[in-house]
């Protein structure tokens, strides 16, 4: 099993609170990118396998490229995956995103992953001019137009409602791995869990509230989709992204995370009609059966194998840098996790 790290850049900024170091709130987009290239080399020292970046396009977040931060630690890491954690492709141009990733994956020899998704924010939609009602149709044909890029070296393409016609055009470079990996990332909704068992395609499971075990019956239909259309579901990877932290003990992981994690769920949830997040909350989904992976070292590895247990994941990957996270506390979780967690979980697999 893989274990790795994904994160969006918070930065923390607002809309209108000025750019470079004038920012008065959060620290600017300048440091923040600088300090990520700093956790994915850290991240690849310490033997982790999995480094994902997110892509946003609002003030709070300072990467709308995954692939160009990703290119910022490339070439400083040796062994560490580097992927999207996702790339929206409803919103982009798929023969693009290939060619960036492409590129990635020849400065790391290798090393590249796209993960894909349609986005659970839509500021992208009206900023490159698509209309939110698209949101799906947009997705599935952009797709299935990455996918044939990535299968051949020619690309010839009927005009279709989103996309224009490509006729018989070569798109390069072509990667230096046969093929990039195109991942699946999807939310709670069955048809994504479904588009992805039919295509053949690893998928991706984030979960960020409820009890984790209450989404299995997703693995379950990606699975009968993907034997239904004639793929070997043992053959196809999977993996859950989650939110969690860690620290030399549960006390100090708690303190540390809920305070970044809170605030993030309160501003959001104040966008999409949550409640307010509280520490009793917070503390909550902690426990064994909670959504947040959270805890000391011995902690966090029994929640990973528990987990493992019920879904038989392949790769599990934590968001450990949401909101104004301590770059020391934050630099010491990836190391914890990769020199203890990992260790101790891939110790107990084997046996």
């Amino acid at each position: 099993m893989q274990i790795g790290i994904y994160t969006f850049a918070e930065s923390g900024a607002e809309s209108g609170a000025g750019s470079g170091a004038d920012q008065d709130r959060g620290i600017s987009p300048s440091q923040r990118l600088r300090n990520l290239v700093e956790e994915i080399v850290l991240a690849d020292q310490v033997g982790l396998d999995w480094f994902g970046v997110g892509e946003h396009h609002r003030p709070d977040y300072a990467v709308s490229n995954p692939a160009m931060s990703l290119a910022a630690a490339a070439i400083q890491t040796k062994n560490i995956r580097l992927s999207s954690a996702v790339t929206v492709l409803s919103s982009d141009d798929p023969i693009r995103v290939f060619q960036q990733f492409s590129m990635l994956d020849n400065l790391t020899q290798g090393r590249a992953e796209i993960m894909v998704g349609r986005g659970a924010f839509v500021e992208s939609f009206p900023l490159f001019g698509h209309a939110l009602d698209d949101y799906d149709g947009l997705f599935a044909e952009k797709l299935q137009l990455l996918m044939a890029v990535n299968d051949a070296e020619y690309i010839s393409w009927p005009r279709t409602k989103h996309l224009p016609a490509v006729n018989h055009q070569g798109v390069y470079p072509r990667p230096y791995q046969d093929k990039l990996p195109i991942w699946l990332g999807v939310g709670g909704t069955p048809q994504s869990a479904v588009r992805a068992g039919k295509l053949g395609l690893p998928l991706a499971l984030g979960i960020i509230g409820r009890d984790p075990a209450r989404f299995a019956p997703l693995f379950d239909l990606y699975r009968a989709a993907a034997s239904k259309a004639g793929h070997d579901p043992a053959s196809l990877e999977t993996s859950l992204n989650v939110h969690g932290f860690v620290a030399e003990t549960s006390q100090a992981a708690r303190d540390i995370y809920s305070g970044p994690h809170n605030e993030v769920m309160t501003r959001l949830g104040a966008e999409r009609g949550w409640p307010p997040a509280t520490r009793a909350q917070f503390d909550t989904m902690c426990g064994p059966g909670g959504a947040l992976f959270v805890g000391g070292p011995a902690e966090l590895t029994d929640k990973i194998l528990a987990h493992h247990e019920i879904f038989g994941f392949t790769r599990i990957t934590i968001q450990m840098a949401i909101g104004l996270l301590d770059l020391k506390s934050l630099m010491n979780a990836i190391e914890i996790l990769g020199t203890r967690v990992a260790p101790d979980v891939r110790k107990a697999l084997e046996a």
